[in-house]
């Protein structure tokens, strides 16, 4: 066997030493970007969005779109039952924006009260009846998926709506779709967009007179520095009742949002 030269040894144990560490060297470290990007929280912070709900009325035989404004305010900066950190934010209220009967200067009326809770590596949203969802996860990345809606109960809209939509909520795959420099929505023009699809799935749509249909799909737009500035939640069915008193009816709702306002 050969021996080589104790200098020859020296020189090849550097250059393998060199090689190991250009290797290391050359790889990228994802750079996520923060939560706080997409979701500022402050006290006194305010976002206005106008909202499109859909209705069934008339025993889910006519359809109609109700349309207002809501203002949300951080309130206030609070500590919640497990110790975290968590903002207090209070809506309002005010009826359509039809150009016959709305005006700037319309009263705003309490309405609702929710709460934003930003933890290490995810945003968790508590509406009321318990809704508990994770909106934002880390990391910031196309195709990075995560059960939003993994606290909720089965059925979590049962009390309001008996339907089959939100059978099996509490496995939607929340997901980033893409990131756009730039989303457009009825005119306005909203920068650096994060998509986050939850849910979208039709069944016998458009809808056949004779044959049972359903429509679940909710997608939110989440703008840097501003948060959220685009929300779609519908989920209806559609019961054709064949052979039953009335007819054919749909139940469930839908509301679209997109924000108009904020500082």
């Amino acid at each position: 066997m050969r021996v080589l030269p104790l200098t020859r040894l020296i020189i090849l144990a550097i250059l393998i030493t060199t090689t190991l560490f250009s290797c290391k060297e050359e790889k990228e470290e994802f750079v996520t970007e923060s939560l706080t990007d997409y979701m500022p929280l402050a006290v006194g912070k305010y976002i206005t969005y106008r909202v499109d709900s859909m209705v069934f009325t008339a025993f889910g035989r006519a359809t109609e779109i109700h349309k207002y404004q809501v203002k949300h305010i951080v309130d206030a900066q609070i500590t919640d039952l497990e110790g975290h950190t968590s903002y207090r934010v209070n809506t309002f209220i005010r009826d359509s924006v039809n150009t016959s009967s709305w005006s700037s200067t319309q009263p705003w009326i309490n309405s609702k009260v929710y709460y934003i809770t930003p933890l290490e590596d995810q945003v968790e949203v508590i509406e009321e009846n318990n809704f508990r969802v994770i909106k934002l996860h880390l990391p910031f990345k196309e195709g990075f998926t995560w059960k939003g809606n993994r606290y909720l109960a089965s059925q979590p809209y049962l009390p309001f709506y008996n339907f089959s939509n939100d059978d099996n909520m509490g496995t939607w795959e929340f997901t980033y779709d893409n990131f756009a420099s730039i989303f457009n929505y009825r005119g306005i023009n909203y920068s650096n967009v994060w998509t986050v699809e939850e849910v979208d799935e039709e069944t016998n749509l458009p809808i056949v007179a004779t044959v049972y249909g359903a429509k679940t799909r909710s997608v939110e737009k989440y703008s840097k520095t501003i948060g959220l500035v685009y929300r779609q939640h519908e989920l209806w069915e559609y019961q054709p009742n064949t052979g039953g008193s009335g007819g054919p009816y749909k139940i469930g709702f839908g509301i679209t949002q997109w924000m108009i306002d904020h500082n």
